[in-house]
C-alpha cells in the first residue's frame, strides 16, 4: 500500500491506513518504535506485557511485605 509523508508542524507525519492499523492492533497514542534497516524505515508496535493482579501478588513475600502505617487520629470525615 502506498501513501505519502506530510508536514506536521516542524516534523513529518505518516498516516497509517485503517486496514493496516487494524491488522497490528494500532490505536491512537499506541507506542511504536522507529528503526532503520539500511535505507528502510521500520515502524513496529511496542507491546507491553499485561500486568495481572495475580502475578503481582505472587511476588509478595514476608521479606518485602510491610506492616500497617499509623497516620494519626482522624481529622476530617475519615471516621464514619
Amino acid at each position: 500500500m502506498d501513501t505519502r509523508i506530510r508536514k506536521w508542524g516542524n516534523s513529518l507525519a505518516l498516516r497509517i491506513p485503517q486496514p493496516l492499523a487494524r491488522q497490528i492492533a494500532l490505536k491512537p497514542d499506541s507506542p511504536v518504535r522507529l528503526t532503520l534497516r539500511g535505507s528502510n524505515l521500520m515502524i513496529s508496535p511496542i507491546r507491553r506485557p499485561r500486568i495481572r493482579l495475580d502475578d503481582l501478588l505472587a511476588r509478595v513475600t514476608e521479606s518485602n511485605r510491610h506492616g500497617e502505617v499509623d497516620t494519626g487520629a482522624a481529622c476530617g470525615d475519615e471516621a464514619w
